[in-house]
């Protein structure tokens, strides 16, 4: 990258926005030079602690922050305005799309107004977008007006190369989110967390996600008594919050097993390695739903345990198992089988052996691979 070259960040998934996208792309753009990039985002909340958080993160940034008064960038002809606006004023010369869809489809016209490298990142939901006819055009669209689409995973990168023209299939990169090794390591707080759940003496099963059907707690929460029959001082320890929460509770009720769950809540960033460390066992056995278009894109959570130096069990959803290295540093289960989670976890559970090698040999793999600091020098070659 000369000297010279700066980087327009067009995005609606950035802080104080939550989320793994936006996680991803604030941790990338922290390691660029920030003298040399401008990034232009919707505004998270149009309430007035929305606008406060916003402007109190965007002042703490070392990069050029612009919001866009809208809560949805589209590429609509004003945002596409604004944005050529932004590249001429900033001298930017190179455009880096957080998400490749919908945002991408302004790659022409910044190509027109002097943009000479285009990235597109894309995610989980855009090897949606390659299933259905209507955004399936948009997206070939988005791959010919760009010099590089990145993806995920093996898995994300067939189902979108499908939809895009070959000369742009044969340009993909892959570029998956990192982990901060520093954040999450064996000595993170796990021990107090256990503590103050009072759980110091139990084997604990952790789950660390967002409460949704398709990461499988509820196969976890069916799985407990398979678990209790050869465990029976086990506990599931379910981290985050969301709109499955209510069902969730009612399912352990209803499946006897309400005493060995427990379920702490949304937890604050900071605390997030320390309840990794909490658990014995990572799992999470997600599941692909709505045939196809509800699919785990990578599951960076395996991977966040893996440096926590957990063993894992995985489910068998669309990336996921891209994160395991399946018998080394974990297993990968069909999503949705309560069976097929309790046969691994047991094991993994009565093995204080078998854990410690797993979790050395993710812990290993995730400072050989999966650091940010190598991610982000592949996205620097990339721009």
């Amino acid at each position: 990258m000369h000297q010279t070259n700066k980087i327009l960040l067009v995005t609606n998934d950035f802080p104080p926005r939550p989320g793994g996208i936006q996680a991803f792309l604030h941790n990338m753009a922290l390691r660029l030079d920030p003298e040399r990039l401008v990034v232009y985002a919707s505004t998270w909340k149009r309430s007035r602690e929305g606008v406060e958080a916003t402007a109190a993160f965007d002042a703490e940034q070392p990069f050029t922050v612009v919001r866009d008064r809208t809560t949805m960038l589209l590429p609509t002809p004003r945002v596409t305005r604004r944005a050529v606006g932004l590249l001429k004023e900033h001298g930017c010369t190179s455009v880096w799309f957080g998400a490749a869809a919908p945002l991408g489809l302004m790659g022409s016209a910044l190509r027109k107004a002097g943009a000479e490298r285009i990235v597109a990142t894309t995610h989980g939901h855009e090897a949606g977008w390659a299933q259905l006819p209507a955004s399936r055009q948009l997206l070939r669209r988005i791959g010919e007006s760009t010099d590089t689409i990145t993806y995920l995973g093996e898995y994300t990168r067939s189902r979108i190369a499908a939809a895009l023209t070959p000369q742009a299939a044969a340009r993909m990169v892959q570029l998956p989110p990192g982990v901060d090794e520093k954040t999450f390591h064996p000595g993170s707080g796990g021990d107090e967390v256990r503590a103050r759940l009072g759980l110091s003496d139990r084997p604990v099963v952790v789950c660390v996600s967002r409460l949704v059907p398709r990461k499988g707690q509820d196969t976890l929460i069916l799985a407990m008594p398979r678990i209790l029959a050869t465990v029976p001082d086990a506990v599931l320890l379910i981290v985050g919050g969301g709109p499955y929460e209510g069902d969730l509770r009612k399912l352990a009720e209803e499946t006897g097993v309400a005493d060995a769950v427990r379920f702490t809540g949304a937890v604050p960033w900071a605390e997030l390695p320390a309840h990794y460390g909490a658990g014995d066992v990572f799992a999470m056995p997600c599941r692909t739903r709505r045939g196809g278009l509800d699919v785990e894109g990578l599951g960076i959570v395996y991977l966040e345990a893996s440096a926590t130096g957990l063993p894992v069990v995985a489910g068998d959803s669309g990336g996921a198992p891209d994160a395991v290295l399946d018998g080394e540093t974990g297993w990968v289960v069909r999503g949705g089988s309560p069976e097929a989670a309790a046969d691994r976890i047991v094991p993994l559970l009565l093995d204080p052996e078998l854990r410690a090698r797993m979790g050395e040999r993710g812990r290993a793999w995730v400072e050989e691979k999966w650091r940010w600091d190598l991610l982000a020098e592949r996205l620097k070659e990339l721009l």
